[in-house]
């Protein structure tokens, strides 16, 4: 299943020069220290905040600019562009009636990126 995922998880891009994090409002009504993400927490800017510099050329910022220089990539800022959930979410799990999110999940930016979660935001200690 995986570890569930939380506000405060890192999470990286694949086009992205920094590391980005997941925010998720109470709303979802399942909390733990933060509350516990599901695979509609996958709103740009909301949710999934920018991961620094954006190096696609499928971003239109991206291409203009590499343009204007001549054809060196030029990177721009990260203005994740995000129109699906993240897959494939808990199958056994659910938040607010949604898959909850875990930490095999996966979420795709329109501009090609593939965003993983590298941190949960919750750590798992067992006791002997």
């Amino acid at each position: 299943m995986g570890q569930l995922v939380c506000g405060g998880a890192s999470l990286q891009c694949s086009f992205g020069m920094a590391p980005g994090m997941l925010n998720v409002l109470p709303v979802n009504r399942t909390t733990t220290a933060m509350p516990i993400a599901n695979i509609m927490d996958n709103k740009p800017m909301l949710n999934i905040a920018p991961f620094g510099m954006c190096n696609s050329m499928a971003n239109p910022a991206v291409a203009s600019a590499t343009a204007a220089a001549l054809g060196v990539l030029t990177p721009m800022p990260c203005m994740p562009a995000i129109a699906a959930p993240w897959a494939p979410g808990s199958p056994t799990v659910l938040v607010a009636n949604m898959p909850a999110l875990n930490n095999s999940s996966k979420c795709m930016c329109n501009f090609g990126g593939v965003i993983q979660i590298v941190n949960p935001g919750q750590l798992t200690i067992q006791v002997p």
